[in-house]
């Protein structure tokens, strides 16, 4: 009896690699099918899957085959009559999985008996002992190419990873700063950061607002007289778009959204300290 394989058990695997391709735009799927290791480890062990499955049942046909000898007569006989012609993945797998016709077992039938029952000396599926050689050639080679050769090993492949993820971690950390404005700024309460916004003040805004904050051509920063608003928001949208009327200009094109956020901190942490020469008050009480 002729032992078939379907092919339909190969269109899950048919079907994955086209299926990923028009899910992924095409250089990103060609460099993930690739350079990914698990991608391939997957098809591959899919694969012995399917194998393993196919082998079962097989087993399990010859067992009833055994059990029925008229039903497996009949079935012989009606594959005769149809004369089907074995198929390529038939033939390929027949050699892989390495069994023995029904007609043929009386060659590695055992001598040993136990109830009526015999055994038979089959070897392992020549596709199980192809894996088992690979398992082994591929261990010889990432022994030495990681231990001994070139190959980076564990820990620096961890290091690696880590400095692109702290790469990756700083861009989108960029990114998020540029999204600050005045609608969605936050009052900054961190040190480094004040002091960073204190460095800006002090080579921007120190010629107008005095060091202290005191004032000079520009309005006194530490009382509680205010001319547009001392909120986050009022104070980071002079920062960022100026009051050309009053003499102050715009910053946006000279600072970025973070760091107008960290001055414009800076400059309500100097409410209620004690300038050298106060300039008098404008604006409002607030």
């Amino acid at each position: 009896m002729k032992t078939q394989l379907p092919t339909k058990y190969f269109l899950p695997i048919l079907v994955l690699i086209p299926g990923m391709a028009s899910a992924s735009p095409v250089a990103e799927f060609f460099y993930g099918l690739f350079n990914d290791m698990y991608f391939w480890l997957f098809l591959l062990v899919a694969f012995l899957l399917l194998l393993a499955y196919n082998a079962v049942r097989m087993a399990f046909n010859t067992i009833e085959r055994a059990m029925r000898p008229q039903a497996a007569t009949d079935e012989e006989t009606a594959e005769a009559e149809v004369e089907e012609e074995e198929s390529f993945f038939s033939r390929w797998y027949d050699k892989l999985a390495g069994l023995k016709p029904m007609e043929k077992e009386q060659d590695i039938l055992l001598d040993h008996e136990y109830d009526g029952i015999r055994e038979l000396d089959n070897s392992l599926p020549p596709w199980w002992l192809y894996g088992f050689y690979i398992t082994i050639i591929f261990a010889v080679f990432y022994m030495f190419y990681y231990h001994i050769g070139s190959g980076k090993s564990s820990v620096e492949e961890y290091k690696t990873e880590m400095a692109e993820a702290e790469k990756a971690r700083e861009a989108y950390m960029a990114k998020m700063d540029n999204l600050v404005d005045e609608t969605n700024v936050t009052l900054v309460e961190d040190a480094g950061r004040l002091a960073n916004g204190e460095k800006i003040y002090l080579q921007n805004c120190a010629q107008c607002h005095a060091k202290d904050g005191g004032g000079g051509i520009g309005p006194n920063l530490t009382d509680d007289y205010w001319i547009h608003g001392n909120s986050i928001e009022d104070v980071f949208k002079i920062i960022k778009y100026g009051v050309i009327s009053k003499g102050m200009q715009s910053w946006k094109d000279q600072i970025n959204p973070k760091n107008m956020q960290d001055v414009a901190s800076y400059v309500l942490s100097l409410q209620g300290t004690t300038p050298v020469k106060p300039k008098d008050p404008e604006g409002e009480k607030m």
